[in-house]
């Protein structure tokens, strides 16, 4: 009995504390509608947070364009100490930067590291999709279609607005295998570039997919627009080889 009396005390202050914080917010706003001008500074916080974080998010997307992989790494790895699963989540979030500039190889040997256990088991989207990405670019086409099947048959996230970046990255991820073999469905070319645009990591992946489409389908002009401004990318990305052999099917 004497044990409730200090958490019923404890509720109470909760609540004063509640009421006295809304009373205070509701004479604020009252005085605020005859002296408009109280409220400028929440005005100005309000409009500095949005700008910062479109600012952020700017930023964000241009290093991730510029496909500096260690830089990205060295970016994340930042929260890989406070992640849940670290042993886990660390290596295959490694392993999903290399992949998606091309560094296969690497990105092999990140995704070894990785424990197995509960999360690795719930992270089966995820590693299904790095799957589809590497196999493609090992030239596993069978394999990588496969893989593409099953991450297409997995159930959707309940949240609709998920539901939307989800399928539209699961459709860029077959369509991305088709252009590869050279099996491209009308459509996949603008899946592909909307998935460039609206997923900045696969960005380049992306690209290079919607080129071959697009040079398969005698687009030529727009295969080089795709690809321009492309980094240069080093000798162990498969973009570089992806890259040369393009501009060389373009005459550029």
């Amino acid at each position: 009995m004497d044990d409730d009396r200090p958490r019923s005390r404890r509720g109470l202050l909760r609540a004063a504390i509640f009421v006295l914080s809304a009373a205070l917010f509701g004479a604020f706003l009252h005085a605020a509608w005859d002296r408009p001008y109280l409220l400028v500074p929440f005005a100005v916080i309000g409009v500095g947070f949005g700008v910062f974080r479109w600012w952020s998010h700017r930023r964000l997307v241009r290093m991730l364009r510029r496909g500096d992989v260690g830089e990205i790494i060295a970016h994340w790895s930042q929260s890989f100490d406070r992640i849940p699963h670290a042993e886990t989540m660390a290596p295959l979030m490694t392993a999903t930067a290399f992949a998606a500039y091309g560094r296969v190889d690497d990105a092999r040997r990140a995704l070894a590291c990785a424990a197995r256990g509960p999360a690795w088991d719930a992270a089966l989207e995820h590693r299904l999709f790095l799957d589809v990405i590497l196999s493609t670019f090992e030239g596993e086409g069978d394999h990588a279609a496969q893989q593409a099947s099953k991450l297409n048959a997995l159930p959707m996230p309940d949240r609709r607005d998920v539901q939307e970046r989800v399928g539209t990255l699961r459709q860029a991820a077959s369509a991305l295998v088709r252009a590869f073999q050279h099996r491209a469905q009308p459509g996949d070319l603008t899946r592909l570039e909307a998935a460039s645009e609206n997923s900045p990591l696969v960005h380049w992946a992306m690209r290079y997919a919607a080129a071959i489409v697009a040079i398969d389908a005698g687009e030529r002009d727009k295969a080089r627009a795709l690809i321009d401004g492309a980094p240069r990318w080093p000798t162990e990305s498969a973009f570089r080889n992806f890259h040369d052999e393009i501009t060389g099917l373009l005459g550029a």
